[in-house]
């Protein structure tokens, strides 16, 4: 499975702008089956999204959908969304080819940067399988958490759409790793460039497979793609050879996503 990041930097509250953006991404990727966008591509960081979110059929999901329809391909990536029922989410899109998709509402809100005042979490995992790979959504600040996206017999791989920080990035770099390395799984993440009014960004996506090796990665802080081929198979015969997971702490009672 090939898959591509597409490292953008984000145009502030200007959708139209950033689907144009992520389009000609697309186009210099070539042809993949999984595209993937960083937190709130079409919009920026808006932690205060009154005026900024889109409504939960937006044009942005409606741009993702259309687009992987015509590509025959997945794209997945974040948008602030106000819900129908008048609240906001911080909300994963993983699309299909044929349009449909599935999402994950952001666990984690970063209290650091306010964005709990105005987002309300989520409370359940999110796992879309496609074309024989189950893929876990994440978010960003889910990252530094390292028991909710703990591997429980549910995935192969998993994808984190994030706006992380300058001033953060040896965080952002250590912690990609030790999630791929402790779940045993590959780990797409999708970091943007640029700057909004909050923070500067120096992307560093990267795509780490599950001996922990970074199969590719960002070369420098511009705009640009980031693609790598996917191994199931191989992923399979490490799990399989070296059964580090079977050995994996349990814990008394359900966990938040099992409630």
């Amino acid at each position: 499975m090939r898959i591509a990041i597409l490292q953008t930097d984000i145009k502030w509250a200007d959708a139209k702008a950033n689907q144009a953006n992520a389009e000609r991404h697309i186009n210099d990727a070539g042809q993949a089956d999984l595209y993937v966008l960083p937190e709130m591509w079409s919009t920026g960081f808006a932690t205060e999204p009154q005026g900024i979110a889109e409504s939960h059929e937006g044009s942005s999901l409606e741009w993702m959908k259309r687009t992987a329809s015509g590509l025959q391909a997945a794209i997945a990536g974040s948008l602030a969304v106000r819900t129908s029922e008048g609240d906001y989410r911080n909300r994963h899109y993983f699309v299909y080819p044929d349009g449909s998709y599935t999402y994950y509402d952001k666990h984690h809100l970063f209290s650091y940067g306010h964005e709990d005042q105005y987002y309300t979490p989520g409370t359940k995992r999110t796992v879309a399988e496609y074309r024989g790979v189950r893929f876990l959504l994440a978010t960003c600040y889910d990252a530094r958490f390292p028991l909710w996206l703990r591997y429980n017999n549910d995935y192969d791989a998993i994808i984190l759409a994030a706006n992380w920080p300058a001033n953060r990035q040896e965080a952002w770099q250590t912690l990609t790793l030790a999630r791929a390395i402790e779940n045993q799984c590959l780990v797409v993440a999708a970091n943007r460039t640029g700057s909004d009014p909050y923070s500067d960004y120096i992307g560093q996506s990267r795509i780490i497979d599950a001996y922990g090796q970074v199969l590719a990665e960002a070369d420098g802080d511009r705009e640009q793609c980031v693609c790598a081929t996917f191994d199931m198979e191989r992923q399979q015969a490490f799990r399989q050879k070296f059964p580090v997971l079977r050995e994996r702490d349990t814990f008394s009672g359900p966990l938040p996503w099992q409630t």
